[in-house]
């Protein structure tokens, strides 16, 4: 009976086949058969012996089934693969697993499974990248307001708030290139890593499977590889998560009734948006988002803690790492796929960006107006003080920032109605944001 729901509810197919069980049989199956090949290679055992091993090493022939019946039996599930493997190799079974520990078939495994995890998440970041810079190339001269501390702040345009989301991508998808060589690290060394089971060509031994698998090897591990490898990916991982999270949370807000300046899709002839207020259409993808991203974020802590075992290694990170990894891999690239499908189906409301900025009556340019006052020599601390008052005057009196610049002596006189009109105007105050969007698009597409 189903539980987790990663097995009916989150995640994709292409992510969930790869921490499948039968999938992490056959990867199992492969690295004991490039253990043997790498023993024939330098000698240790026979090649037919290893051609054998190999051509036995699936599991259409070691069957999953046959694996949980012996470790019921043996209670251990490293040796249930080893002898399900041995009963269908013959005499040349006894070769299978010489030399090794458990944790260098867990590990070497793990590390193709992030090997295969990093091609999908890797495509995942590229893919929202270049979504966020399409919908910031779009959206570069739409001008709304910004918004700080909850407060309306100075225009801005939409495209400039997507482009920042599309650079921040553009990062992680850096950081993963950078990580993917300290993570698809397998280990092929023996119970405390001295290779001593393996003989005079243990070295050799352990660069030849990596080789096989396409891994990077441990140049120095105990019985583990170095749990701090973990821990950097899954710390990625949290990231990633925190700004996608960041990136919902602002669809989140816009869509609000009141603000009303983007929202997610929402299918009118099918979707419910609740199942009382039939007029409701509301950002659940975002929120999911949301929801999702605080999960991932909580493995990082037992991921942690499963750096610092007892000497050469304890079993106290196993349990853990069976429920930390394929989760955070299956809910990272979900979340991905999800971000990606509410910006590229994204609805801007240009009108209501409009509306909002209107709506302030003109007191977010106070920034220009004082800007305009130093251009005309008064020194800046004096200009923003006469300013705030004029600003706060008028908002208080219930005027527009125009009005209250009009009825000032002083600065009415600074300011010709055309040039007033010109400095209060909030297309004229977006600064640079047009070419930073076209620097951060160029960046995107470069790759």
């Amino acid at each position: 009976m189903p539980v987790c729901p990663l097995d009916f509810r989150y995640g994709r197919e292409m992510m969930k086949a790869i921490f499948d069980e039968n999938n992490r049989l056959q990867l199992m199956l492969d690295v004991e058969a490039a253990l043997a090949r790498a023993h024939a290679k330098v000698g240790n055992i026979p090649q037919a012996d290893a051609d054998v091993i190999t051509s036995k090493a699936s599991i259409e022939i070691v069957k999953r089934s046959r694996v949980i019946q012996i470790e019921a039996e043996i209670n251990h599930d490293i040796m249930s693969v080893v002898k399900a493997m041995a009963e269908q190799c013959g005499e040349s079974g006894s070769y299978i697993h010489l030399g090794a520990t458990s944790n260098d078939i867990i590990d070497t495994t793990t590390a193709l499974q992030f090997k295969a995890a990093v091609e999908i998440l890797r495509d995942d970041l590229t893919l929202l990248a270049h979504t966020l810079a399409d919908l910031a190339e779009e959206h570069k001269d739409t001008i709304m307001v910004g918004r700080t501390h909850g407060q309306f702040a100075i225009p801005l345009t939409f495209g400039m708030k997507v482009a920042t989301y599309a650079l921040e991508t553009h990062r992680h998808l850096q950081r993963l290139n950078e990580l993917a060589p300290r993570i698809c690290v397998g280990k092929m060394s023996g119970a405390v890593g001295t290779g001593a089971a393996l003989g005079e060509h243990a070295l050799n031994i352990q660069k030849l499977v990596m080789n096989n698998l396409g891994l990077q090897y441990e140049p120095a591990s105990l019985q583990v590889i170095g749990r701090d490898r973990y821990s950097e990916f899954v710390a990625l991982m949290a990231i990633i998560a925190s700004s996608l999270e960041k990136f919902a949370v602002e669809v989140r807000n816009l869509q609000r009734s009141e603000i009303g300046e983007v929202s997610e899709a929402f299918d009118l002839s099918k979707q419910v948006g609740s199942s009382t207020m039939a007029n409701k259409k509301n950002p659940i993808t975002s929120e999911n988002i949301c929801g999702l991203a605080r999960i991932v974020r909580g493995f990082l802590v037992p991921t942690l803690e499963n750096m610092p075992l007892w000497h050469e290694r304890d079993l106290t990170n196993s349990s853990a790492e069976r429920f930390i990894i394929p989760h955070v891999c299956v809910l990272t690239d979900d979340l991905l796929a999800k971000t990606n499908n509410v910006f590229t189906n994204l609805s801007v409301n240009k009108e209501n960006m409009m509306r909002n900025l209107e709506s302030t009556r003109g007191h977010v340019m106070a920034e220009p107006v004082m800007m305009a006052l130093t251009k005309q020599g008064m020194g800046r601390q004096e200009a923003h003080e006469l300013v705030r008052q004029v600003s706060l005057s008028a908002e208080a009196g219930g005027k527009t920032l125009k009005e209250a610049i009009m009825e000032n002596p002083g600065l009415s006189k600074m300011f010709p109605p055309e040039e007033l009109d010109r400095v209060l105007d909030p297309k004229n105050y977006v600064g640079r944001a047009s070419e930073i969007v076209d620097e951060v698009v160029a960046t995107i597409r470069a790759g």
